[in-house]
């Protein structure tokens, strides 16, 4: 890591937070797979989401607590000081997915809520901010949402870095594709940083088969019954193929809709003896590259996957936050 003055830790605040992947992610001091991740100069001192379960999850998780808020209800001026904040903003209005039919994107509601993030920034103006959404985000609006988004931040003050990186490419099992938006307040900071480079040697990436849990294997609870495999054999010419994932590669983008995985749709599953079955929460958390540490049975299952599905992957946020740091000097 690059000099770092002293034991100060920059403050973050952290809206939109879910259950806690980013905020994990940037304050380190976890482990995944055997390899630790050393704590960062972060400290989240702010979190809100208005998802309950979602929070329930966090706040069983963290020392620090986030609120039950939704983001349009919060006064930027009654936000704590920051240094830098985190805003994985709904993704909906934004998703490939969601274009077909065609969906209003940035005009939708949901669209417009990375707008919140925007008035906070403006009124605090920390010297950082990270941003995350789907692929899609580049896409949207026949390519129209990213450029004025980006136009929006910049309008905080702030000057933008972005880039579409790959979570198989940072060590976390799964093939997820997420745009990251950085901005610095600091001319000096935007010129300084650099995203992280792949960190996979030689090609080899986190393959699946090194998170699935052998006991599930022999769980009824978790294969699909021969009702739906018959259902899906008789309609399968029509169906996206490659839903059965390859226990030798890092699995394909898992999502909230873990909760109703279907063997007609493009959610992914296992074959384990030629018979179908879906992930377990915990599973699902690892995909996700979130610590066996970390609790989750306090809510539902439904709602486990909910939350997980919507996560951002610690690692790989980890990996971006650690980037953020090289050329940092805490005053």
């Amino acid at each position: 890591m690059a000099e770092i003055i002293g034991s100060k830790k920059l403050k973050v605040a952290s809206l939109f937070c879910g259950c806690g992947g980013m905020d994990l992610g940037i304050q380190g001091n976890f482990s995944f797979l055997g390899k630790h991740f050393d704590a960062l100069p972060f400290e989240v001192v702010y979190a809100a989401d208005n998802d309950k379960y979602a929070t329930t999850i966090y706040n069983s998780n963290f020392i620090h607590k986030c609120e039950l808020k939704d983001v349009r209800d919060i006064i930027p001026s009654q936000v704590p000081d920051h240094d830098i904040l985190l805003g994985g903003f709904p993704c909906q209005s934004f998703s490939i997915s969601a274009q077909n039919p065609p969906r209003l994107g940035y005009k939708d509601d949901r669209g417009k809520l990375f707008f919140e993030m925007v008035n906070v920034l403006k009124e605090k103006q920390p010297r950082f901010f990270i941003g995350e959404n789907v692929k899609g985000l580049l896409s949207a609006n026949k390519g129209k949402a990213f450029p004025m988004i980006v136009k929006e931040f910049e309008k905080a003050g702030y000057y933008i870095h972005h880039k579409l990186l790959n979570a198989s490419e940072y060590g976390v099992p799964q093939k997820r594709e997420r745009v990251f938006i950085v901005g610095f307040r600091e001319f000096d900071d935007y010129f300084n940083f650099r995203f992280p480079n792949p960190q996979t040697l030689n090609g080899s990436k986190i393959k699946l088969k090194q998170v699935i849990d052998k006991k599930a294997n022999k769980d009824d609870k978790w294969f699909f019954s021969q009702k739906a495999v018959d259902g899906m054999l008789r309609v399968r010419e029509k169906m996206n193929k490659g839903r059965v994932q390859d226990l030798n590669q890092p699995c394909n983008t898992i999502s909230s809709h873990l909760a109703k995985v279907s063997l007609n749709g493009t959610d992914p599953v296992l074959m384990i003896d030629e018979r179908y079955r879906r992930f377990t929460p915990r599973e699902a958390a690892s995909i996700q590259s979130f610590p066996e540490s970390f609790k989750l049975d306090m809510v539902s299952e439904n709602r486990q996957y909910r939350a997980i599905g919507n996560a951002v992957p610690p690692v790989l946020m980890w990996h971006v936050a650690h980037a953020l740091t090289k050329n940092l000097t805490l005053e």
